[in-house]
Parts: C-alpha cells; sequence; structure tokens
C-alpha cells in the first residue's frame, strides 16, 4: 500500500458575519487528499481533510514544505506495522522532520489538516467509522454513538437587531439543540448586556442554556467589568474574556468569576494548554478546555494533550473542541469527550454533521460510513469529488 497522490486546494467560507476581533468576508479553508493504491468497490481509498473556521487556507505551507514531504518518503515508513495500513502517527512523524519545538503557529494548522486526512484514511482502510476506530485503537470502547453539541450563533452581523437574534435562537431550539452560544465584545457593555438578555428570554430565563464568547477581545478592566455583570446570569461558561496567551488575565478573572470560563481554541499545541493549565487559573471541577485538533498539529497532538491534562487531574469530560465539524464530533464520541461545538448555517458546507445524523435535547448522532463520513454531507461531498476528479 502506498499513497500515490495528494491534492490540496483553497475555498472560500465568506460571510458578513463577524465577532469580536475579526469579520469573516475573506475567510478561506484548505481542503486535502490523500490517495492511495488500495482499492475499495472500484474507487481509490481517499483521506479527507480540511482546517476549522477561524485560521485562514495554508496552501503555501502545504505545498512548499509538508505535502513534498510525505511524497519524499519511503512508502514503508508511512505504514502501521501491525495493521499494515496507513499509520496516523508515522505520518505526523514524518511532517514534522527538521521541524524546531516552539513557534507553532500556522504549521499548526497545516500539519493539522494533513492529520485530519491520515485518521480519516485509517479508519476508512480498517473499513470503520472514525469514532469506533479511535474507541477501539485507544481503549475506550464502546464507543458513544452521540455526542453533546451546542450551536454557536449569534454573531454580529450588519443591521442585525435583538428581534433577529431572538429568531435566530429560537430556530436552534427548534433544530434540537439545547444549548446556544452568542458573541460579545464586539459592543459597549451594556449593549452586549441587552443583547443576551433578549437571548435569555427565549431561553425562559435560563442561564446554563446561554455561553458567550468574547474571542479574547478584552483587557484585564474591561474582562473584569464583563465577569462582574456577567456572573447573576450563571451562564453555561464565558468563553475567552482576553487574549488566549494572557494566562494571568485569565487567571485574574477566574478569582473573580465563580460561574465556568471555557477558552483553549486557539491554543496549538500540548505545550501551550500546559502552560494554561499552570498558569492560567482554570477550575478542573467546572471550566471548560476547547482545545481542536484541526488547527493544533491534529489529533496526534491532541492525544498527548488529553494524556497532559489527565496528568493534571482533569478529565475528558471538561473538553469541548471548538469547531463544529466531523473530525472533531468522531473525536469526542470517540475518545468520550464533554462535546463538542456545531455550527447550523454558519460556515458551510464544512461546518456541521452527516446530513442524515439525528439531532434531539442537544444531542446529535455519528455516522456509521467508514472514516470521518464527510461523505455524508452532499453539499461537502461535491467539493471533495470534484477535488479528486
Amino acid at each position: 500500500m502506498r499513497i500515490v497522490d495528494i491534492r490540496e486546494r483553497s475555498v472560500p467560507i465568506a460571510s458578513e458575519i463577524r465577532n469580536a476581533v475579526i469579520d469573516f468576508s475573506e475567510m478561506t479553508v484548505s481542503v486535502l487528499a490523500i490517495i492511495t493504491d488500495e482499492v475499495r468497490d472500484g474507487r481509490p481509498v481517499i483521506g479527507f481533510g480540511f482546517n476549522s473556521n477561524g485560521r485562514y487556507a495554508q496552501g503555501g505551507l502545504l505545498r512548499e514544505r509538508f505535502i513534498p514531504r510525505l511524497n519524499r518518503a519511503a512508502p514503508e515508513s508511512l505504514l502501521d506495522p501491525e495493521r499494515g495500513v496507513i499509520d496516523p502517527f508515522a505520518i505526523w512523524g514524518t511532517l514534522m522532520t527538521n521541524e524546531k519545538p516552539g513557534g507553532h503557529g500556522e504549521r499548526a494548522v497545516a500539519v493539522g489538516i494533513i492529520d485530519m486526512a491520515a485518521w480519516d484514511l485509517a479508519a476508512k482502510l480498517t473499513e470503520q467509522p472514525l469514532h469506533r476506530y479511535l474507541a477501539d485503537r485507544f481503549g475506550n470502547a464502546p464507543a458513544r454513538e452521540d455526542a453533546f453539541v451546542y450551536a454557536a450563533g449569534g454573531y454580529y452581523y450588519p443591521g442585525k437587531d435583538d428581534e433577529q437574534l431572538r429568531r435566530e435562537i429560537a430556530g436552534y431550539l427548534e433544530l434540537g439543540y439545547s444549548v446556544v452560544k452568542m458573541k460579545i465584545g464586539g459592543a459597549p457593555l451594556d449593549e452586549d448586556l441587552r443583547r443576551i438578555e433578549a437571548v435569555l428570554g427565549v431561553l425562559d430565563g435560563d442561564g446554563s442554556a446561554l455561553a458567550v464568547d468574547a474571542n479574547g477581545r478584552l483587557g484585564q478592566s474591561e474582562a473584569l467589568a464583563y465577569a462582574g455583570a456577567l456572573a447573576p446570569y450563571r451562564l453555561r461558561w464565558f468563553e475567552e474574556p482576553g487574549d488566549p496567551l494572557d494566562f494571568e488575565l485569565n487567571a485574574e478573572v477566574a478569582t473573580h468569576y465563580e460561574p465556568p470560563l471555557a477558552t483553549g481554541e486557539n491554543l496549538l499545541s500540548m505545550a501551550d494548554a500546559r502552560n494554561l493549565i499552570r498558569y492560567g487559573g482554570l477550575r478542573p471541577d467546572r471550566d471548560v478546555l476547547q482545545m481542536d485538533a484541526a488547527l493544533s498539529y491534529g489529533l496526534v497532538e491532541y492525544l498527548r494533550t488529553l494524556d497532559m491534562l489527565r496528568g493534571a487531574g482533569w478529565s475528558a469530560e471538561q473538553c469541548i473542541p471548538h469547531g463544529g465539524h466531523q473530525f472533531n464530533l468522531a473525536i469526542a464520541a470517540g475518545l468520550h469527550l464533554g462535546g463538542c461545538e456545531s455550527y447550523p448555517g454558519v460556515f458551510a458546507p464544512f461546518g456541521g454533521f452527516s446530513d442524515a445524523a439525528p439531532l434531539e435535547s442537544g444531542f446529535v448522532g455519528l455516522s456509521e460510513a467508514p472514516g470521518i463520513g464527510m461523505e455524508d454531507k452532499a453539499s461537502l461531498r461535491a467539493i471533495l469529488d470534484d477535488l479528486v476528479a
């Protein structure tokens, strides 16, 4: 068995929405395919990957550095000697050859794209859905057959008023979500509090059904002001109040804000996550960790992060990855995490799950297709088919 081709393409996912820091008018994503000489049902077995939203396409790094490294590798060096199929750990090791520690940046995203494709491929070659493959391989069997998801929305949008925001949130509840998230920090505090009150009206005043996300926008004084104003609502969590690498700020907020905090989506390595746990003041009995394998060197690195967290006294149940896509859903179910994010109606077709996946009371079912199950999404499959045509 060998890899015969690797293809990548940048695809736009632009929209007019914005959070407190960026708009998405120029947002792109890289889509990648690893094509093998293994044939099933008359078609080559192909692994697909892409990066989560919020980081841009990685075509330059993929074409100039990481794809050439895989192409130069001896085919047998990329195989799992026990299973005789493509080994994501071997692929990861090849990608990271001659890479210095630290300096994570955009290369963490590029490697994560290829890593996703490698895990998709490994599960397909063993003819298992990825969540079941992961549960069997890493001692978590049986895999969960559904996972908690929350609807991430409530973005700022030109001309969007409180009534439109209420209708948006009501629509998520009608789809079957039980917890929603909205953006804050991109407007004055009193305006954001008014928006929160509008959403809580749809949620019958249940703060535990609402999370808010400042996307790292707030400085220390602003973050503490928001913390004081938000505390009485007893929200599901207050996400990324300040810069994701300002662990002192995060710890300061934690001393003044008793309800749950959430952060981690913009940390790009196990070492970053370890520093968050050491210095960020987080509390393992309530706070939420949102590291996203697709943005941080892939599942190989995420497994190291989970090992670190267990050693530090954290439960995998406190991990709810950012990203809102099928890879993180499979990871959540296969490794028994607390769930994952979902993006109903935005970042299409990369956000969201299988077209046929049932969603009820905040839990979504997993695809039974081998691999990640991207081909179960008709809109995404069209892009994948075009990439490998």
